[in-house]
């Protein structure tokens, strides 16, 4: 027996050791693409900025070019807009060895934006020396952190700056490397094309790949099923299941803002008409799950109609995702499809 747990704690340790090469690895890769594209687009800017000096028709007609050029070489990040930005990078932040090593090229898009060269110079300090992602960047300017710390007391300072991780979606070399900039820099294709432009499209085509990936023995059914009242009313459901191995209809409602008891309401009211127009004899009860995603917070719910909790405990859960593994499927999908729309939004 002491042999044998010998060589289970042996095996854990080696595991975690290349667990933890391979993460910082990643990390290290990461951390090289932003650094070269930070670089690379500088350089760029200064080229064209070089080039065109104060001729503004010549310079349309130079970004017109190379984005035709560079984007048939190097794949779509090259269009004009893009082009644009990379001068004006250069123009705001001229020299070069003073571009901050701990910042990605979305960093620099958002601090683009302020016009004032204090403000301006204050976020990326706090951005370089407080490792903020992107997202707490753009989340502290649309929040006037600067100025809300430029009215508050010293003895406060930590709690104001305390908000700055709040509610911080998690980070890592898979999330990261989904950043459409970084994507298009590597010329890179997503897996999943958002030819639809509203954001909850995204999610339900998001929805319906890690519904089947987390659940056991879910089959897709339909995409906004119609069901109709018997008072010829039109109800549209989102996503339809089936599992084969709990014999039940799965029904999905998605809603982009804060849960509500209308919510809860109405998936209720979606899991009851689906019994009574669509399940068959031998089907065991529908269940519903509705998801609810905003900016601040993410919250699924699974509709237990009270006549059917003690089944749904004892026997779907095994089967079924549980709510937090949903939630931050969720929240996670929204964040890259938001920076997705943003970017196609920028360059329209």
């Amino acid at each position: 027996m002491y042999g044998q747990n010998t060589m289970i704690t042996t095996e854990l340790k080696i595991y975690e050791n290349i667990k933890t090469a391979l993460a910082e690895a990643r990390s290290r890769v990461v951390t090289t693409i932003n650094q070269t594209m930070v670089q690379v687009y500088w350089e760029i800017g200064r080229e064209i900025n070089e080039a065109v000096g104060e001729r503004a028709e010549y310079g349309k007609q130079l970004l017109q070019f190379l984005a035709e050029r560079l984007t048939a070489d190097f794949g779509k990040g090259f269009k004009v807009s893009n082009l644009r930005n990379m001068r004006q990078f250069y123009l705001m932040f001229p020299i070069r060895h003073a571009l901050r090593s701990e910042l990605s090229w979305t960093h620099y898009r958002l601090l683009m934006r302020i016009e004032e060269p204090k403000r301006r110079e204050f976020y990326l300090s706090e951005c370089a020396e407080s490792n903020w992602t992107s997202r707490q960047l753009e989340r502290q300017m649309h929040s006037f952190f600067y100025e809300r710390l430029l009215a508050t007391q010293k003895e406060h300072l930590e709690e104001v700056a305390g908000e700055i991780y709040q509610s911080e979606p998690k980070t890592s070399p898979e999330y990261i490397l989904k950043d459409p900039y970084i994507l298009e820099f590597l010329d890179l294709s997503e897996n999943k094309k958002y030819t639809e432009t509203e954001l909850e499209q995204g999610l339900i085509d998001k929805l319906q790949e890690f519904l089947l990936e987390l659940g056991k023995g879910f089959s897709f059914v339909a995409r906004q099923k119609r069901i109709t009242t018997d008072h010829g009313n039109h109800y549209y459901i989102d996503l339809v299941f089936y599992n084969y191995i709990l014999k039940c209809f799965i029904v999905v409602d998605l809603k982009t803002a804060p849960l509500s008891y209308q919510d809860i309401g109405q998936i209720d009211f979606y899991t009851r008409l689906f019994d009574d127009k669509v399940k068959q004899e031998n089907d065991a009860p529908t269940i519903g799950i509705v998801l609810c995603t905003d900016k601040d917070e993410s919250m699924v719910k699974y509709s237990v109609l009270a006549d059917k909790e003690n089944l749904y405990a004892a026997n779907y859960m095994a089967y079924l995702p549980t709510e937090e593994e949903l939630k931050e499927k969720l929240q996670y999908e929204r964040e890259i499809i938001e920076r997705r729309l943003l970017l196609d939004k920028e360059d329209a």
